[in-house]
């Protein structure tokens, strides 16, 4: 499943970039992560509690910053992700592109990401997915608009 989201950062670029790859601080601006730790250079560990439909999960699982173009800001991330008390995971790459707004006193953000859902998520269906994963994203944004506003890190 494919889902593709825009966003819009009230900031320039190089700042957004700056923040995006620090994983631990971004990952703060993700509603339900907690805990994300360094393995090492490229892979953190984390959980993410979440509702969907009638369940609650947790998923524990990594992010690996598989690739990361400074020049172009462009980026991917795999994500692997699991709950074994519902025995539900994800695998996910996620893809981010910035770009200048305004002469570079905005940011765009386009996300894209390629996600294989399995086990009990697996079966909410496409639609209950991407209106959750749309519904974390807008959330995503409003709290990046404010980290990244802040200067926080």
């Amino acid at each position: 499943m494919v889902i593709e989201n825009q966003i819009t950062v009230p900031a320039p670029p190089e700042r957004v970039w700056a923040f995006m790859m620090d994983i631990p601080a971004v990952s703060r601006c993700v509603p339900g992560v907690d805990g994300v730790a360094r393995i090492d250079d490229q892979t953190y560990s984390g959980v993410m509690s979440v509702r969907v439909g009638p369940i609650s999960v947790k998923l524990d699982g990594k992010v690996i910053l598989a690739e990361r173009d400074e020049v172009a800001r462009q980026a991917r991330m795999d994500l692997q992700a699991a709950d074994k008390r519902v025995n539900g995971a994800v695998n996910a790459k996620m893809s981010m592109q910035l770009s200048s707004v305004d002469g570079g006193a905005r940011t765009g953000v386009a996300i894209r990401t390629d996600a294989n859902v399995m086990g009990k998520l697996g079966e909410f269906g496409q639609a209950v997915i991407r209106k959750k994963a749309d519904q974390i994203v807008k959330e995503f944004a409003n709290n990046l608009s404010a980290a990244v506003a802040s200067g926080a890190s």
